[in-house]
């Protein structure tokens, strides 16, 4: 088995956001198509999808109304194919975002359950009674926002949604939904897809007692809008009987050639590593996971540090999948600004030291552009939590306005209308059509170019060495070579004392004379012939 995915580089399009073809202002399948070879350019390995499916669009088709259709927003299931066929045809693998934890609640499986109690698939989704004063049968919370349960008078009854209540939970504990959701998996695997992003990969069971969770035994900050993280979520989310259904979900992938799975562990901080480390063990789990854990504002050494050293003890026979930016977070390049000494030295700082990192990479479109996170009003938001919690919540819009491809285009190339998220300048002056030849662009072709060609960064083992803040540092160590990597994470200049002759083998911002490798603000370099420094 080649395991095409132990050493990819991973490339997230967000389909509503990529190339829109019809002229209605939304991207859609065949307008990824259209720009293949601009992917492939970049000398990605695959392409990852986020939800294309039929959905009423309430949490931007993360809300499922029927898991094996198209939505036509987005094109039909021949787009589908020839979005596929093209991918293979330029050598790239193609992964779809499956949110298996919940449906919309216009899918015909809820429809049913609401229905009544003892219909067929009353026990598809989560249904408690109320407490004897009619408030939620406990204390869990939406992750949009107040309390994860849904009053349904239909029935009379609650229903679970962790997120909105347009976004009812299944009942993963019913045996028959387990095997509904593999059959639609099944469905996508025999038209030629390469594998899946599990959307909440802990999420799909909870205690079925129903217990309220405690509060959290952490130091929480000044709270506004979000009370989630006053809680420690033992009962809403990452129970042990996940990790059954992932070893069944294992087993219909290895039926296929080469499938890789990548959960996306909802949580925060240490314990996202330590989960990633439980799914991604043994063979019979997840080829790979990641969390939020380097989404997050935390710029500093020892985070990052901490994040990947956590993984290696946490789960020694594991594969981890690591990203700076996607389509829930605020671009890193505008998140981690105050390191950094200007835009573009944050974006080619931060793409090094991503191609350096052990695992699996992914990269978010526009990313590759140095792309910023877009300032929007609120008369302009689509994202239901900012929606909601404008100003104290901001919401995901920002970094998920359309990709830019010629700057003087109407909206920058992306569509001939008035687009769905606005094109603002910004943005515009990073388009496709203005990177030049020592632009953003060309430096994360060149990167992932020089991680694919040598061993010591695609395959090598990681040591780190300490060094003091600011300075991240550690040796990819293949058989063949040794690469020593040192990052400058400020806007300051920092000089590091080596213990022995070494070579520049590729950096920016840094010079080394004898000695003494000085780094200017946001530098980097990448040292060969056995470099060693201070430990």
């Amino acid at each position: 088995m080649q395991e095409w995915w132990r050493s990819a580089v991973i490339y997230q399009v967000y389909p509503r956001s990529y190339q829109d073809t019809t002229g209605n202002g939304v991207g859609d399948l065949a307008g990824i198509t259209r720009r293949l070879d601009h992917i492939a350019a970049l000398g990605v390995d695959c392409i990852w999808l986020s939800p294309f499916f039929a959905s009423p669009q309430a949490d931007m088709g993360y809300d499922i109304s029927d898991y094996l259709s198209v939505d036509p927003l987005f094109g039909d299931m021949a787009d589908f194919d020839a979005l596929i066929a093209g991918a293979h045809e330029h050598g790239l693998k193609v992964i779809v975002d499956q949110v298996l934890s919940h449906t919309s609640d216009q899918h015909a499986w809820f429809k049913q359950s609401r229905s009544s109690r003892t219909n067929d698939k009353a026990d598809w989704y989560v249904w408690a009674d109320p407490q004897p004063d009619g408030s939620p049968p406990n204390n869990w919370p939406s992750n949009f926002g107040g309390p994860a349960w849904e009053f349904d008078p239909q029935r009379g009854q609650y229903y679970l949604q962790n997120f909105l209540a347009a976004q009812p939970d299944l009942n993963f504990h019913n045996p028959d939904v387990a095997d509904a959701i593999l059959e639609t998996c099944k469905f996508w695997l025999d038209r030629g897809l390469d594998g899946f992003r599990l959307d909440t990969v802990n999420y799909y069971f909870h205690d079925q007692q129903l217990r309220s969770n405690p509060p959290s035994q952490t130091k929480q900050k000044e709270i506004l809008t979000e009370v989630y993280g006053m809680q420690e979520h033992v009962y809403n989310k990452t129970r042990p009987e996940n990790l059954g259904f992932l070893a069944r979900l294992r087993a219909l992938t290895d039926q296929y050639d080469d499938i890789m799975m990548v959960g996306e562990v909802g949580e925060e901080g240490r314990r996202s590593i330590e989960i990633m480390g439980e799914y991604t063990a043994g063979s019979a789990r997840l080829h790979m996971a990641y969390s939020f854990a380097m989404l997050s504002d935390d710029f500093s050494a020892a985070h990052l540090r901490d994040c990947i050293e956590g993984f290696q003890t946490g789960a020694p026979d594991g594969h981890p999948y690591w990203s700076f930016s996607n389509h829930d977070v605020v671009r890193h390049v505008s998140r981690w600004g105050a390191h950094a000494v200007s835009e573009e030295s944050m974006a080619r700082l931060t793409c090094a030291m991503l191609m350096s990192f052990e695992g699996t990479i992914g990269i978010y479109q526009g990313e590759e552009l140095g792309q910023t996170e877009t300032e929007l009003v609120y008369e302009e938001l689509t994202d239901p939590p900012a929606i909601r919690f404008w100003p104290g919540v901001k919401g995901r819009d920002g970094c998920r306005t359309p990709m830019v491809w010629e700057k003087h285009a109407p909206n920058a190339g992306f569509s001939t209308s008035k687009p769905w998220l606005p094109v603002k300048a910004p943005q515009a002056t990073r388009a496709v059509d203005q990177q030049g030849a020592d632009g953003i662009m060309a430096h994360y072709k060149e990167m992932i170019a020089y991680r694919k060609s040598n061993p010591a960064l695609s395959r090598g083992k990681t040591t780190f060495i300490t060094l003091p803040e600011p300075l991240l540092a550690f040796t990819r160590t293949a058989e063949e070579q040794t690469l020593t990597c040192i990052f400058n994470l400020s806007a300051d200049q920092h000089i590091v004392s080596l213990k022995t002759k070494a070579k520049v083998a590729l950096g920016e911002a840094v010079s080394l004379e004898d000695d003494k490798l000085t780094l200017a603000g946001n530098g980097y370099a990448y040292l060969s012939h056995g470099a060693e420094v201070p430990l």
